[in-house]
């Protein structure tokens, strides 16, 4: 599933893109399953003669302000992703939804697993209920010391809850539990402040380091990520334990090794994170 640094390099293709400030002059729906809550022709309806005004990012969300106060939201799941084409374009096998920008060019909504959504939702009440941002000014390791003892749970799980902490995926914080040295089974409210310190900052680092890398593209099937121009990531090559199980730790050269831990995949240096 994307995270926040997949998400971000979407939105910012997107923006570059020259989308901001253009119309939306058609909707071609071709499974309405991508669409939550409204029926298809109502969700058509609603977006044709819309003028993108602004889109950003919300956790793993992509936000599309409208004129008229409209807000769309897009959610790409597991292998959710956009491409744009000329409009008389021939359709992919998972092309779902096709917005006509200016009656020009389509961007294209492709989805090979079909859990991506479409939502166009009344408010924000959505994106309030999120955690904080953990590129934010605001998220200091302060307030994650305060965030933390306010729980008692197992670390990974907590850090992967968007009401907790907004953006993280299984990628990210397998990285940022590796790089600060803490087992993802730890209990939230037994840390020092010093280890939360070091936790602030490995969580800052991945992300920034995941971003500049333009996101993480695991293998090379079509269920893995590509930015809207269809590039890969390049942060695969970057990570430090995730996927390297059996792998020799870069830290300790000790034996990477996988666990499960809520339900999810988990990889740790049984030394470096005891």
């Amino acid at each position: 599933m994307p995270e926040l640094p997949e998400v971000q390099t979407v939105v910012n293709d997107l923006v570059a893109s020259g989308l901001i400030g253009q119309t939306i002059t058609d909707v071609h729906i071709r499974w309405p399953g991508s669409i939550a809550r409204l029926g298809p022709e109502v969700f058509r309806r609603t977006l044709i003669g819309r003028r993108i005004e602004t889109l950003s990012r919300r956790a793993k969300w992509i936000v599309w302000r409208m004129d008229g106060g409209l807000t769309m939201l897009t959610h790409l799941r597991m292998t959710g992703r956009f491409h744009l084409t000329a409009p008389g374009a021939a359709y992919g096998k998972h092309d779902h939804v096709a917005f006509t920008i200016d009656g020009k060019r389509q961007l294209r909504y492709h989805d090979t697993r079909k859990f991506g959504r479409f939502y166009l939702p009344d408010g924000t009440a959505m994106l309030d209920r999120l955690g904080p941002e953990p590129l934010s000014r605001q998220f200091t390791a302060r307030k994650l010391v305060k965030r933390l003892a306010a729980h008692r749970r197992q670390l990974k799980p907590l850090l992967l809850d968007q009401h907790f902490l907004a953006g993280l995926g299984n990628i990210y914080v397998d990285e940022a539990l590796w790089d600060a040295g803490l087992h993802p089974t730890r209990a939230s409210d037994g840390l020092t402040d010093a280890e939360v310190r070091r936790l602030h900052r490995a969580i800052r680092k991945v992300l920034r380091r995941g971003l500049r890398n333009l996101g993480t593209t695991l293998g090379t099937g079509e269920t893995t990520f590509y930015s809207v121009a269809g590039h890969r990531g390049r942060n695969r090559d970057e990570l430090k334990v995730f996927r390297r199980n059996g792998e020799p730790c870069p830290r300790c050269r000790k034996v990477i090794t996988r666990l499960v831990v809520g339900q999810r995949s988990t990889h740790i240096c049984e030394v470096c994170q005891k």
